[in-house]
């Protein structure tokens, strides 16, 4: 028996990360495969008449040892990949959907769930036993429990090419973003950069052996470039790299898995009985349709707009006023946005940024969390760890008893994925009159500390941090009975409320007063730089709320109709972005073969969720602004309804419960700015 098949001994339970050899997943997954299909043979062969709980809670505490696994090894593929885990990934990947399947396609497993299903009323259930019953039934009607054998045999297909073509459009796009490079040896080249995006140039480039200095596509190398880079081809040229990322005639073209994706997915929801993939995914969502998600889209596209043409309309002056620029580009975006938030406010991230040093801003986070939920965070050195650079911390409540482990890894590196996410490495659950604890990890590409400077982050980066700390926390206050219903195992359009809503703090100056202090000097962020974050926070945000919306409308474009007749990727894209669109299309760049949310993520007709989120945000967030920011009753009730519930309920009768009422999109637009 392999280490990743046994209990752990370690500190907590904690993954051995350093004594798993890369050749030991594949046989620990052989053997956990094998236990699962076991333990679903014992509840199929269960002597006694089906009931609650030796049939659906049976089920729900089943494939543990998988899961775990699992975890272990999928957030490592994405947090610290390499060739011999990619090509573990693609062999274990059908092998898993077939496990789905093998258990979702289980007549006599369904027949006992669906028994217990029918007496549901007479059953006594708690809430959550509900939730948990209903969930398990729709999960196999929904998986293809009562079609006809050649019918589940085409689903088992559909599932285990779609698992692969997931995996392949995702290392594709990785492979793409490590493929390029903008080497620069001319130092005029670098005028308006920042010094310390310059220095982090050059060090790249020695760690290459080049002479002068790299730029990237990884975010904390490609954003200031196209923010600050004065040379406007090379802005142009690192923005057209981006823009055609898995779109060039290359083995690394992302084209065709998307038209076999979208295409597999809409035949799998016909055979389901869904009119098209977003009926199917919609049906376990608060939106709950794909009519109910484009009006909800067309809605704030109607209120947005106008102020999104002005917007555009002052930046497009703006840039020629300073440049006699006759035309904006996509490259010219982020350059002038910034320049007239310069004018217009005079704040710039360099300005900020010596205010934001990363272990700063994450003892904020923490104390932000004690301040609300009580509870403490301490850095430890004896939990083993997948990396040298990932921090390890012991969360406790004012009891001093553990609430969960936390991992925290911050900065890019060859074989991490791009962007900014939270995952775990083991959910609480209760079982056996034991809470378990969960391990709660975020992942950023924040920049590096350099020879001369610490990490300091962008205003953005530093509410990007908020953001999975909020994911975070929603993992780590979880306490629900079953471990799918634990934490953010939540609709997907409810999920990002504990994230979004954390990122409120960063705007506030009795939040901003704990953390923002100078890294020399040590002096607290002066308050007229957080009135003027506090002005800024809606600027241009009629445009980028448009640009929110244009991504949703795309998923929606690919999902929510028919897709058989789509032949050409950038031909969709156009029709979709029709209504949203300022800057000139620039033919060579698409977007869909790198937006990974969608064809990678979980987020396929859900990208939408972002902005019904942020309604949920605004409007929560405009409860604790009437009590106080850091009001303890409010708190309390956004913990103990909201966090610690977990997906143990319908979201908006938690929603309600925390806050009386249901969330008002006036919150929102109010918020940005966009209420006349």
């Amino acid at each position: 028996m392999g280490i990743l098949n046994q209990q752990f001994d370690t500190v907590h339970d904690t993954a051995p990360f350093s004594q798993i050899k890369t050749e030991d997943y594949l046989p620990a997954f052989a053997e956990a495969i094998t236990k699962a299909k076991a333990e679903i043979q014992d509840i199929v062969d269960q002597p006694a008449q089906p009931n609650f709980a030796n049939c659906v809670e049976a089920l729900a505490y089943s494939g543990m040892e998988l899961d775990r696994i699992s975890s272990i090894f999928f957030n490592l593929h994405s947090a610290e990949t390499s060739d011999k885990l990619d090509s573990i990934a693609q062999e274990v990947a059908p092998k898993l959907s077939e496990l789905a399947n093998d258990i979702n396609l289980n007549l006599a497993l369904f027949e006992r769930v669906k028994a217990v299903y029918k007496k549901k009323d007479s059953l006594n259930l708690t809430p959550e036993q509900q939730t948990l019953l209903d969930k398990t039934y729709k999960g196999f009607v929904r998986n293809g429990a009562l079609l006809q054998a050649d019918k589940k045999e085409r689903l088992r297909a559909i599932d285990a090419e779609l698992a692969v073509l997931k995996l392949k459009f995702g290392e594709n796009v990785l492979a793409e973003t490590n493929a390029y490079q903008l080497h620069i040896t001319e130092e005029k080249d670098l005028a308006g950069l920042p010094e310390g995006v310059i220095e982090a140039a050059k060090g790249l480039a020695e760690s290459l052996e080049k002479e002068g200095w790299v730029f990237t596509l990884d975010y904390p190398s490609y954003i200031p470039f196209v923010t600050y880079a004065d040379n406007r081809e090379l802005r142009k040229e690192i923005s057209l790299a981006a823009g055609r990322k898995a779109f060039q005639d290359n083995a690394h073209n992302n084209s065709a898995y998307i038209l076999s994706i979208v295409k597999l997915r809409f035949e799998r929801a016909q055979l389901l009985g869904y009119n098209t993939h977003a009926h199917f995914v919609l049906e376990e969502r608060m939106a709950q349709s794909p009519d109910k998600v484009n009006t909800f889209l067309q809605d704030l596209l109607a209120k947005a707009k106008p102020a999104a043409t002005k917007e555009f309309e002052e930046l497009s002056a703006f840039a020629k006023k300073i440049d006699g620029l006759k035309q904006l580009e996509k490259w010219d975006g982020a350059y002038y946005s910034e320049k007239l938030k310069q004018e217009k406010f005079n704040l710039d991230d360099e300005l900020l940024k010596p205010y934001f040093k990363l272990e700063k801003v994450l003892n904020g986070a923490f104390t932000v969390a004690h301040k609300l939920f009580g509870l403490h965070f301490t850095e430890v050195q004896t939990i083993d760890k997948y990396h040298e650079e990932v921090q390890t911390f012991e969360v406790t409540d004012e009891k001093g008893q553990l609430v969960a482990i936390f991992y925290a890894d911050f900065f890019p590196r060859k074989g991490k994925r791009n962007g900014a996410w939270m995952t775990s490495f083991k959910p609480q659950y209760k079982k056996d009159g034991v809470n378990e604890r969960p391990h709660v990890s975020i992942v950023c590409n924040f920049t590096k500390p350099t020879a001369t400077k610490p990490s300091l982050l962008t205003f953005n980066e530093v509410t990007t941090l908020f953001h999975e700390f909020g994911h975070a926390l929603h993992g780590m206050l979880a306490n629900t009975t079953y471990p799918n219903l634990s934490g953010t195992s939540v609709y997907w359009d409810f999920v990002e409320l504990p994230s979004q809503i954390m990122e409120n703090w960063c705007y506030e100056k009795d939040a901003l007063a704990l953390f923002a202090r100078h890294y020399e000097t040590n002096e607290a962020i002066p308050m007229h730089l957080v009135e003027k974050i506090k002005a800024s926070a809606s600027f241009l945000e009629g445009m980028a709320t448009l640009r929110q919306l244009s991504f949703g409308l795309l998923d929606m474009g690919w999902h929510g109709a028919d897709p058989t007749a789509i032949a050409d990727v950038k031909s969709l894209e156009t029709a979709c972005f029709a209504a949203t669109q300022f800057y000139p299309d620039v033919q060579e760049n698409a977007m869909s073969p790198s937006f990974s949310h969608i064809f990678n993520g979980g987020y396929s007709s859900g990208y939408y969720s972002y902005k019904w989120a942020e309604v949920l945000d605004a409007d929560a967030f405009a409860y604790f602004q009437e009590a106080g920011i850091f009001d303890a009753e409010v708190a309390a009730r956004f913990k103990e309804h909201i966090l610690s519930q977990g997906g143990s309920e319908h979201p908006m009768v938690l929603y309600k419960r925390f806050r009386g009422k249901e969330p008002e999109v006036d919150a929102l637009l109010r918020r940005a700015g966009l209420l006349n």
